[in-house]
C-alpha cells in the first residue's frame, strides 16, 4: 500500500506546565489556507480532570497494536479539527482497527473563541507521563497552537519528526465516516451501569468477538447473534475507556441496523462532562479499516469528482453538514451531493459524528488525487477497462477476462450484483466491498449500485 513521508514540524515539544497544557501544531488547513502553525484555541478547560485524561487515551489508541502486537507500531500524532464551537482530536490504532475520537464540546471550554482548521499536535512520551502524573483538581489551561513569542523561533527549539503518514490512515478516516454513518443507536446506559460493563470486560486476550443484548438500563451478554444483539469485537479494545471511568456520565452503543449474521463493527461512546471519547472497532481485532471498500461503490460514479470541486468551496469546518443544504446551495440532487461527499472522504475531508447525527468537514495532511492509490481495487477496475476486459451481457452474466482467465459477474434482475467467480468474492462475499471485476462492470454501465 502506497505511504507517504510526512513531516511533523513543531516550534517546540507540547508541554505540561503548571495549570497549563501548551499543545504544539504542525503544518494545518485553515479557512485563509495552509499555515505552518495554526493557533485553535486559548482558554480554561471547565472539566480538566475529564478532558486530560481523554486525550491521554487518544494518544494511548494511536500508541496500540491490538492485532500482531509484537510487530510493533510507531504512534502517529494526533488530528486536531477546531470546528469553531469545539474541538476534535483523532487517532487510529497502529493496526488500523480502531478509530478513536474525543470531542471537547462548547460546554466543556471556556475561551476567547475556537478557531477553523485541521493540523496534528504533538502529543510527545514525556507529556503523557506528566498527564497521567498530572494532580487532580486542578484548573488547566488549554492552548492548541503557540504564540511565536512565547516559544521563541529559531533552530534550537524547532522540533521535527519525518514519519510514514501510510495510506490506511487516510482509507481508515474515509471507511470510518461512512460505516458509522449507517449505524443505529442501539444502548443507552447510565453512568453505574457503563462503569459496571466496562470494568468486566477482558483487560488482555485476542480476537474473541462477544455480542451484547440491551437489558434494561444496560446490556447482558449473549452467546450468538440475533434479534437485538450488538456485536463486541475484540473487547480488550474499550480498555482506552478504562481510565475514564470516574469522570463517566454514561455509555451510547451505535451498530449496524438489523439482525447481524457475523461480526460487525460498532462504536462506543463514553459521555463526559464536557465532552465525549468514542471508540470505533472494526469487526476483528485483526481486520483494519483501510480495507473495508464501503466507498468503492460510490467512487464509481463519474460525478463525484467534479462534483466534489463545487462542494469542497462551500464546506468551512462546520461542525454539521447538511446535504439538504448542500444541494440546494450547490444545485446538485442528493446523490449528487453523496458521491461528491464520498469523493472528499478520500482525502479526508468529512468525518461523522455519531451523537448529532450529521457529518463535518476537516482536512488531513493528504494531497488530492490519491484516489486509485488509495484503493487499489478502483484502480484495478479503471485497468480492466481501459484493457477493453469487461464482455457484452449474456443473459444475466457478465466475463471479464483478465489474461488467461475468465470471471463471471452475476447480475440480478434489479441491476445490483450477485457475485463473481474471483477469488476475493469468495472469500469475502461482497462483505468488504466489490472486487475489481464487478466495479468494473459497474463502471462499464452494466451494473446499478442497489
Amino acid at each position: 500500500m502506497t505511504t507517504a513521508v510526512h513531516a511533523f514540524r513543531y516550534l517546540g515539544p507540547s508541554v505540561l506546565h503548571p495549570r497549563r497544557l501548551g499543545l504544539a501544531t504542525s503544518g494545518g488547513a485553515t479557512p485563509h489556507g495552509a499555515a505552518e502553525h495554526p493557533r485553535f484555541f486559548d482558554g480554561a478547560l471547565r472539566h480538566p480532570d475529564a478532558a486530560a485524561a481523554a486525550l491521554l487515551a487518544v494518544a494511548d489508541v494511536a500508541a496500540a497494536r491490538h492485532h500482531r502486537p509484537a510487530a510493533g507500531a510507531a504512534a502517529l500524532d494526533p488530528v486536531v479539527t477546531a470546528d469553531g464551537d469545539r474541538l476534535r482530536f483523532e487517532s487510529f490504532s497502529g493496526c488500523g482497527g480502531v478509530h478513536a475520537r474525543l470531542d471537547l464540546l462548547p460546554e466543556g471550554l471556556d475561551g476567547t473563541g475556537t478557531g477553523h482548521g485541521t493540523t496534528n499536535v504533538d502529543v510527545n512520551d514525556p507529556l503523557r507521563e506528566a498527564l497521567r502524573l498530572r494532580t487532580p483538581g486542578e484548573r488547566l489551561r488549554l492552548a492548541v497552537g503557540a504564540e511565536d513569542l512565547e516559544v521563541g523561533v529559531g533552530a534550537d527549539l524547532l522540533v521535527e519528526r519525518k514519519v510514514p503518514l501510510p495510506a490506511r490512515w487516510l482509507k481508515g478516516f474515509a471507511e470510518t465516516q461512512l460505516l458509522t454513518a449507517r449505524f443505529d443507536p442501539r444502548a443507552a446506559l447510565p453512568a453505574a451501569e457503563a462503569v459496571r460493563f466496562l470494568r468486566a470486560l477482558p483487560a488482555g486476550g485476542r480476537g474473541t468477538v462477544r455480542w451484547v443484548l440491551p437489558a434494561g438500563p444496560g446490556l447482558r451478554a449473549t452467546s450468538r447473534p440475533g434479534p437485538g444483539a450488538v456485536c463486541l469485537p475484540g473487547p480488550e479494545r474499550l480498555a482506552a475507556l478504562r481510565p475514564l471511568l470516574r469522570h463517566a456520565t454514561g455509555l451510547r452503543v451505535y451498530a449496524p441496523p438489523g439482525t447481524p449474521t457475523g461480526p460487525t463493527a460498532s462504536a462506543w461512546e463514553l459521555a463526559l462532562p464536557g465532552g465525549r471519547l468514542t471508540l470505533t472497532l472494526s469487526p476483528d481485532s485483526s481486520r483494519g479499516f483501510s480495507g473495508e471498500g464501503g466507498l468503492l461503490d460510490l467512487l464509481a460514479e463519474d460525478t463525484g469528482a467534479a462534483d466534489a470541486e463545487t462542494l469542497a468551496a462551500l464546506l468551512a469546518w462546520e461542525p454539521r453538514i447538511e446535504p439538504a443544504d448542500l444541494a440546494e446551495d450547490s444545485g446538485l440532487t442528493p446523490d449528487r451531493v453523496r458521491a461528491a461527499l464520498a469523493r472528499l472522504a478520500t482525502s479526508g475531508q468529512i468525518g461523522y459524528d455519531l451523537a448529532e447525527a450529521a457529518h463535518f468537514h476537516r482536512r488531513l495532511p493528504y494531497t488530492d488525487g490519491r484516489v486509485e492509490q488509495a484503493n487499489p481495487r478502483l484502480g484495478g477496475a479503471r485497468s480492466l477497462l481501459d484493457a477493453g476486459a469487461v464482455g457484452p451481457a449474456a443473459g444475466d452474466v457478465r466475463v471479464v477476462t483478465v489474461g488467461d482467465h475468465a470471471h463471471h459477474v452475476r447480475i440480478a434482475p434489479d441491476g445490483a450484483a450477485l457475485g463473481c467467480t474471483c477469488r476475493w468474492w469468495a472469500r469475502h462475499r461482497g462483505g468488504r466491498g466489490p472486487c475489481s471485476h464487478v466495479l468494473a462492470v459497474r463502471m462499464s454501465g452494466g451494473e446499478r449500485r442497489a
